[in-house]
C-alpha cells in the first residue's frame, strides 16, 4: 500500500474530529469567527516546535524560503480560513453530517484547480472514481424539500448549499496551493510538510487574532479561556493538516482528496454517536457510493 493512503486516511479522522469539536464550540460558546481561531492559535506552536524537532533529530539546516512559497502558502492560508469559517457557520444551518457532506464538493474542484494550476493529470481510471464519489456526495446531501419549491434548482440554490459548496471549492484552492507552496522547498517530504504547515498556520493565527480584535472583541479572550477544548482543537487540527501536508506533497492533490471522502464515514458515526442524528435510505445509499470511489481510487493507483 502506497504510503499516502494511510496518511489520507489518518488526516480525514483527524479532521473530522476537530469540525466535532467547532461544530459544539460553535453552538454553545463561540462565534463562527472564534471557532475558526481555536483551530489555528494552538496548533502554530505545536507545529513550530515539530519543525524544532525534526530540524534537531536530523542535523539539518531551515530550507530556503522564496516567493513562490510565500505566494502559495499565504493564498492557502487565506483560502483555508474562509473555508472553515464557511463550514462553521453551515453547521449552524444543518446537522453536522450535511454539513460535512457540501464541504466534499472539494474533491472535483480540487482535480479540476490541480489541472489548471499545475497540470496534473488524472487517469480515466481515476476520473471514473471521482465521478462516483460525486454521485455519492449529490445523494448524501439531501436538501431540505418545501412543499411547492421542490424542483431541483430551488433546492439547491439556498444559503447552506451555497456556503456548502463555496466552502469545497475554497479548500480545493487550498490544497492546490499547499501543494504547489511544499513542492518549491528543497528538503525532504517530511521537512517540508512540516515547515509549510508551521508558515501557514502562523500566519492564520496571526491574521485571525487581528481580525477578531477589530470586528469581534473579547472572542480572542473566549477562546484561550476555553483552552481545554479549544487546545484539542488546536491539537487535532495540527495532527490533520501535517498528514494532509504530507499526502499532498506525496501524491496528485485530486487523489487525495477524493480518497479523504472517507471522512463521509467518520461523519455519520460522529453525526449518530455523539449529536444523535440518524441517517435516512438516501444518506446511506451515498456512504455506499463513497466507499465503492474509495476502492476504485485505490485500485485505480
Amino acid at each position: 500500500m502506497a504510503l499516502w493512503i494511510p496518511i489520507t486516511i489518518a488526516a480525514a479522522f483527524f479532521q473530522n474530529l476537530r469540525f466535532m469539536l467547532q461544530k459544539h464550540l460553535r453552538t454553545t460558546s463561540l462565534t463562527t469567527a472564534g471557532a475558526t481561531f481555536s483551530r489555528f492559535v494552538f496548533a502554530a506552536p505545536l507545529a513550530i516546535a515539530l519543525v524544532a524537532a525534526i530540524l534537531a533529530s536530523t542535523g539539518a539546516e531551515l530550507p530556503a524560503i522564496g516567493f513562490r512559497f510565500l505566494a502559495f502558502a499565504s493564498a492557502g492560508g487565506i483560502a483555508q480560513i474562509l473555508a472553515t469559517m464557511m463550514v462553521v457557520e453551515l453547521f449552524t444551518q444543518r446537522n453536522f453530517a450535511v454539513g460535512i457532506t457540501f464541504k466534499k464538493t472539494e474533491t472535483m474542484q480540487a482535480a479540476l484547480f490541480g489541472l489548471i494550476v499545475l497540470g496534473d493529470r488524472i487517469s480515466f481510471a481515476g476520473f471514473l472514481a471521482l465521478l462516483v464519489g460525486l454521485v455519492g456526495v449529490v445523494l448524501l446531501s439531501d436538501p431540505p424539500r418545501i412543499v411547492g419549491q421542490g424542483s431541483f434548482v430551488r433546492r439547491i440554490c439556498n444559503r447552506a448549499a451555497l456556503l456548502g459548496l463555496a466552502s469545497g471549492a475554497f479548500f480545493g484552492v487550498s490544497g492546490i496551493a499547499y501543494r504547489a507552496a511544499s513542492l518549491s522547498l528543497g528538503a525532504d517530504t517530511l521537512t517540508r510538510a512540516a515547515l509549510t504547515l508551521a508558515c501557514v498556520t502562523s500566519f492564520q493565527a496571526v491574521a485571525m487574532a487581528a481580525y477578531l480584535q477589530v470586528t469581534q472583541r473579547g472572542q480572542v479572550t473566549k477562546v484561550l479561556r476555553n483552552w481545554k477544548v479549544t487546545g484539542l482543537v488546536g491539537g487535532l487540527g495540527m495532527l490533520g493538516s501535517l498528514c494532509w501536508f504530507l499526502a499532498f506533497t506525496l501524491q496528485n492533490v485530486a487523489y487525495v482528496k477524493a480518497l479523504g471522502q472517507i471522512e463521509l464515514v467518520f461523519t455519520f458515526l460522529g453525526s449518530y454517536l455523539f449529536f444523535k442524528e440518524t441517517s435516512n435510505r438516501r444518506e446511506l445509499t451515498g456512504i455506499a457510493f463513497v466507499i465503492g470511489s474509495i476502492v476504485l481510487l485505490v485500485i485505480a493507483i
